[in-house]
């Protein structure tokens, strides 16, 4: 008779998160009021003036902060209002601005904005980390000046 082994449990696979790429930003436009907002999706705004379906169920809906931020600008938010929103992406807010006041493309905007975010972050942690680690901020390998 075959002894019967103990099987090993299996353990589940773990997952690695994919990366998932960012909405894009929708572009801006200025109302015949004077306000800038996000340029409206006609299909969308029109699902949501003529649906079933009101802004407390959406936010009832389990969805990612980007796809919020994304509906808010499809939706035709002002760029005021968007920016008091608990979801709203301060990247995404400067991007959107800087390309409405000038000829830069939303795509780069949102790269100098990050970029722009990240050295502040950079400059922001001289001090702490020069603390730590008892050292001079200026002995620190990053360049935040230029």
């Amino acid at each position: 008779m075959k002894s019967a082994k103990a099987k090993k449990p299996k353990t589940p696979k773990q997952k690695t998160p994919e990366y998932q790429p960012l909405n894009p930003i929708q572009p801006t436009i200025t109302d015949e009021h004077g306000y800038v907002r996000f340029k409206p999706n006609a299909l969308v705004r029109h699902l949501l003036d003529n649906g079933k379906i009101t802004m407390n169920d959406l936010a009832l809906v389990e969805c990612s902060r980007d796809d919020r931020q994304q509906f808010a600008q499809l939706i035709g938010y002002s760029l005021g209002g968007y920016s008091d929103l608990s979801y709203h992406s301060e990247s995404v807010y400067v991007a959107a601005q800087a390309a409405h006041t000038t000829s830069v493309d939303v795509n780069q905007a949102r790269v100098d904005a990050l970029e722009a975010e990240l050295k502040a972050l950079k400059g922001g942690l001289r001090g702490p980390i020069a603390r730590l680690y008892q050292i001079a901020e200026e002995d620190l390998a990053w360049n935040t000046r230029s």
